[in-house]
């Protein structure tokens, strides 16, 4: 009698348990499903976002008569043990149309030539503001999507996938952060929409952007490219230097608040 009243006893204690360990993961995902709508809820719509850093952007162009800066460029190729680099002086205008002049470069000669000194001459060419307007993040050129949240140098970005309009090579698919109280660019990772050439099996890139007193400009750029022939190839470009150019303060007095520049 004594083991089929213990047995009871421990099958109810099992039961018990069984039933209080059910009922707490049942309200452990009704918590989860509501803090998930809540979140979801508070959260602005993708297209809100980018609408907001257009703005700041446009504001930030008031205040700016353009900027200096300076890069290095970085070329490795392990396959073939290459090497390359490269020193170059850009100059924006107020329209923010580019200007590259090569200060240093040494290394590998082929890849100075057909690969970095390319890779200027195309963004310049993409920074006329006859150009620009097709390759600017925005709902013309874009659809977005809303990912959630992340904490990049301490500060609070907004996450959203972007998927291009076009088949474009000045076109990226990947994934945006933007800085939640600048609305400035803080983070772009992805791949070109379209594919430069037969030779590129793949690009991956990653740029990270730092801010500047009120103004955000690039830090760094990192990316890999599968090439047929040579493999895998890196390319490090490091900004340094960077400084605005001010309007008059009576100029930007009017001028609206300072939102991110990212250029």
């Amino acid at each position: 009698m004594m083991h089929g009243e213990s047995f009871a006893a421990s099958w109810c204690s099992s039961s018990d348990m069984k039933n209080q360990s059910i009922t707490a993961v049942l309200l452990l995902l009704i918590s989860v499903s509501t803090l998930g709508a809540q979140d979801s809820e508070a959260l602005p719509t993708a297209e809100g976002v980018i609408a907001k850093m257009s703005a700041r952007n446009s504001g930030r162009r008031k205040q700016l008569a353009g900027y200096l800066g300076m890069r290095q460029y970085v070329l490795q190729n392990d396959r073939f043990h290459k090497h390359a680099e490269m020193v170059v002086r850009v100059e924006g205008d107020a329209n923010e149309t580019k200007h590259f002049v090569v200060v240093r470069e040494e290394g590998w000669q082929a890849a100075r030539k057909h690969v970095l000194s390319k890779m200027l001459k195309s963004e310049e060419e993409a920074s006329a503001p006859t150009i620009r307007s097709t390759t600017q993040l925005n709902a013309d050129n874009y659809a977005f999507s809303m990912v959630g949240t992340a904490v990049i140098d301490s500060r609070m970005t907004f996450v959203i996938d972007v998927i291009p309009r076009r088949h474009d090579e000045h076109l990226f698919e990947g994934r945006v952060w933007i800085d939640a109280q600048d609305y400035a660019l803080a983070r772009v990772e992805g791949r070109p929409a379209k594919n430069p050439s037969f030779w590129i099996r793949s690009v991956h890139f990653i740029h990270v952007y730092q801010k500047s007193g009120p103004f955000w400009f690039p830090r760094t750029t990192e990316s890999v490219t599968e090439a047929r022939i040579f493999g895998a190839t890196s390319l490090t470009i490091n900004y340094f230097d960077y400084t605005a150019r001010p309007l008059d303060s009576s100029e930007t007095a009017s001028a609206a608040p300072p939102g991110g520049a990212n250029q």
